[in-house]
């Protein structure tokens, strides 16, 4: 039992924890990644289904089932590229249209440019009643 206690409050030990948690935290903070490369997925799924279909069509024939399955493939790489496009859009048009409103809101300009600030009632005069 003293040998186990002892283990754990050696320099091995802790160099065994630190090891541990090092790695957990390497592990869990590189998943995030994994999204950044959506586009090229998409892409080269279309550039491989593009390839496979030209092969079709010279090894089997143009109305061949393999010519036809391979354009369905196509299809549906098509609209997955379409899908990830306009997610892209609709995400960075939100983003820009919250930027627009925090501009707006938080940082007014009047006719000259110039930055001010509204008091509670409305005017600009600085009263506070």
């Amino acid at each position: 039992m003293q040998l186990h206690k002892h283990l754990w409050k050696s320099s091995f030990g802790k160099a065994a924890l630190a090891t541990a948690a090092l790695s957990a935290f390497l592990l869990l903070a590189g998943a995030p990644s994994a999204k950044a490369d959506h586009w090229d997925s998409c892409n080269r799924r279309l550039a491989y289904v593009e390839f496979r279909l030209h092969e079709s069509i010279v090894y089997f024939g143009y109305y061949s089932p393999q010519a036809n399955y391979w354009r369905h493939e196509r299809h549906e790489a098509f609209e997955e590229l379409e899908r990830y496009r306009r997610r892209e859009w609709r995400e960075r048009e939100w983003r820009e249209r919250e930027w627009r409103e925090h501009e707006r809101r938080e940082h007014r300009r009047d006719e000259d440019g110039r930055r001010y600030y509204r008091d509670r009632d409305g005017d600009r005069d600085g009263d506070r009643d």
